[in-house]
């Protein structure tokens, strides 16, 4: 009985633990959101793992490096009216293990003239206790 009691109660503790995790990066991916349409890629590219060997792939090429991101997202994102507003939808969060997950969505931008949208699948890893995107790969 002890054994089926301490089962049951690590299947709840590790529960609890991808509920927190899951909602930490909905938190991050909500932030980024509310960051974008402020204007404020500073405030967006904090859902980024700042490092040199952050992987951004696009349609074009992959990249390595947040400052590369950062720089990319500025150069094709000048202003507000580029910018638009962004729509995330989220269609799936998986917690791989403690430190890795997977979240897949959708994007959307509306701006005046157009509205430019698509997929996108996101490596999270927990580094020093926060979700960042490790790895984003947006078409």
């Amino acid at each position: 009985m002890k054994k089926y009691i301490l089962s049951c109660l690590l299947i709840f503790a590790s529960y609890l633990s991808h509920a927190q995790d899951r909602q930490a990066i909905l938190k991050v991916m909500h932030d980024q959101e509310l960051a974008w349409n402020k204007g404020d890629i500073d405030g967006f590219m904090q859902g980024y793992w700042k490092s040199d060997s952050l992987l951004f792939v696009s349609k074009a090429v992959p990249n390595y490096g947040w400052q590369t991101a950062l720089d990319h997202y500025k150069k094709g994102y000048p202003d507000k009216a580029a910018m638009g507003q962004l729509i995330f939808t989220i269609l799936q969060v998986k917690i791989l293990d403690a430190t890795n997950a997977f979240l897949f969505g959708g994007w959307k931008l509306k701006r005046e003239k157009d509205a430019p949208g698509g997929y996108y699948t996101l490596w999270f890893r927990k580094i020093k206790g926060e979700w960042k995107i490790v790895c984003d790969h947006t078409s």
